[in-house]
């Protein structure tokens, strides 16, 4: 979405371009394998060779595996082109050492503070200091071309926070990260459902529901209305974004309030239950629509399940306190006392 959203269309073509970003830039997508779901580095390869791209970018926000800095290196030098990696969704593990870094192989780092690095809502950008002048050509486009006064309160925060980062318990607690989701990845698993790439080797799980026949809109829809927040996200292979055949779950929320692998197992069975509810649902609707779908919910069957559903998701989610923060004696922690 932010390079430019890409669907087909006949009536207007394959490209909109809907951000700032893919207005001023010409952008071009490259893929994953439709079989493993992995980067398909020769093609991007080719692809590279063919077009000579100003800047090729690595990153992703809903990859679930480690991505190889060095080829995408390679690739760059080979064509005269910069390599850029926002890391927003895996800044966290890259700081704890629990995720490969890009910093020996990339020109630019880009990430947003506030995923898996747990920060405020804010963002940072690293660069190399050479003869190429990145400093004077980043600073002059934060300021004064894109951005007015700065917000001292969220520098103090990030500040805050990059401190927090640094100490052994926050380490610990990116691992529960880690180990948490791929609990939930083999659990769903184990229920017969397909991710992509199989698994994961970070924060995130993509699932793909297309070999059930729910869309990722209509699991959102009802995973919502339980009190579950998860977000639909197109798979290989989808054709649209509106309406993929996959979402994207992820662990480091739930593992804030303190869950662990096993009850990372339960909040499978938790989606496991909106989905035959989907099917259910789906099946009575008069047609695929999402609009019928809603309707449908609203039968007294569908109703009362998401109901129990919906009992059980908070009576569940009752049992874990909000980070930092006693709800009982409506007393904020300290970071420490959190993770004592």
């Amino acid at each position: 979405m932010t390079h430019g959203y890409y669907t087909y269309s006949k009536k207007e073509g394959t490209k909109k371009n809907i951000s700032a970003t893919s207005i001023y830039f010409e952008s071009l997508p490259y893929q994953v394998h439709a079989d493993t779901g992995l980067i398909d580095y020769e093609k991007l390869e080719d692809t590279a060779a063919l077009f000579k791209p100003a800047m090729i970018i690595c990153g992703g926000s809903a990859y679930a595996r480690e991505w190889d800095y060095k080829r995408f290196r390679a690739i760059a030098d080979a064509n005269g082109a910069l390599l850029l990696c926002d890391m927003s969704h895996i800044s966290g593990l890259v700081a704890t050492q629990e995720a490969d870094s890009p910093f020996q192989y990339a020109d630019i780092v880009t990430t947003t503070t506030h995923k898996t690095l747990r920060g405020p809502r804010s963002g940072m950008i690293f660069f190399r200091r050479d003869e190429r002048g990145f400093e004077g050509k980043i600073n002059m486009a934060v300021f004064p071309a894109l951005q007015g006064g700065p917000h001292e309160h969220q520098i103090a925060a990030v500040a805050t926070q990059l401190k927090q980062v640094a100490t052994p318990a926050f380490k610990s607690y990116i691992q529960s990260v880690k180990a948490n989701a791929k609990a939930m990845a083999a659990a769903l698993v184990e229920k017969g459902y397909t991710l992509v790439t199989g698994g994961t080797d970070n924060h995130l799980v993509l699932w793909d529901l297309r070999p059930q026949g729910l869309t990722g809109s209509k699991l959102e829809t009802i995973a919502d209305k339980c009190c579950i927040t998860i977000n639909k996200n197109a798979v290989p292979g989808d054709r649209s974004a509106l309406s993929p055949g996959g979402v994207r779950l992820g662990s480091p929320a739930l593992t804030s309030r303190g869950l662990g692998a096993a009850e990372f197992q339960q909040v499978a069975e938790f989606l496991h239950r909106a989905v035959e509810l989907g099917l259910k649902a789906q099946a009575a609707s008069p047609s695929k629509k999402l609009t019928d779908f809603v309707a449908t919910l609203q039968q007294e069957e569908f109703a009362t399940a998401m109901v129990a559903l919906r009992e059980d998701v908070n009576a569940f989610a009752a049992g874990f306190g909000m980070p930092g923060m006693d709800t009982a004696a409506l007393k904020y922690k300290t970071f420490q006392e959190s993770h004592a």
